[in-house]
């Protein structure tokens, strides 16, 4: 279908900056066409379709996300970036640039669901942050400050990293 493929690689970006993971994200972007398609119905006409959309994807996203984090709470703690030996401690500097993306995404999954969710919406699938305050159902203010927080908390996680 045209709306498919017109919408198909944002709700794979955002889905993928959430979880990092290409499976889930291509299960995200399924189940979001899919309840697109039972819920066409519900969709108002003088409201912003690729935010309507975007909020179905980003709704998704958290549901599977707590329903896999049960999950693997059940199967044990979950690895703190601290734990990891990712670089020694007289130098910072990285092999590849992946070693960089890696340790960005693991400190983006420790950002609070909604920090992670507009730096997600804000940074990577560069929505305004007026169309972030409608998917979220949320203040302009709030979204505003939760992307500050974002950065900031952001820059804590990853300063130990990017020190020469």
């Amino acid at each position: 279908m045209t709306i498919t493929r017109l919408y198909q690689q944002k709700v794979f970006q955002l889905a993928y900056a959430f979880f990092r993971n290409h499976e889930d994200a291509m299960d995200i972007v399924q189940e979001t066409f899919l309840r697109f398609y039972q819920k066409i119905d519900l969709y108002q006409q003088e409201k912003n379709f690729q935010n309507w959309l975007l909020q179905i994807a980003r709704n998704l996203c958290i549901d599977h996300y707590r329903k896999n984090r049960k999950k693997a709470s059940e199967h044990g703690p979950a690895l703190n970036v601290d734990d990891l030996n990712l670089a020694d401690g007289s130098s910072h500097h990285f092999g590849k640039a992946s070693d960089l993306k890696e340790i960005f995404s693991r400190c983006l999954k420790q950002l609070t669901e909604r920090q992670r969710m507009i730096f997600v919406m804000k940074h990577i699938n560069q929505l305004k942050y007026t169309e972030i305050a409608q998917i979220l159902d949320v203040a302009v203010g709030t979204v505003k400050s939760l992307n500050f927080k974002a950065i900031q908390n952001l820059r804590t996680l990853m300063s130990p990293y990017l020190e020469s």
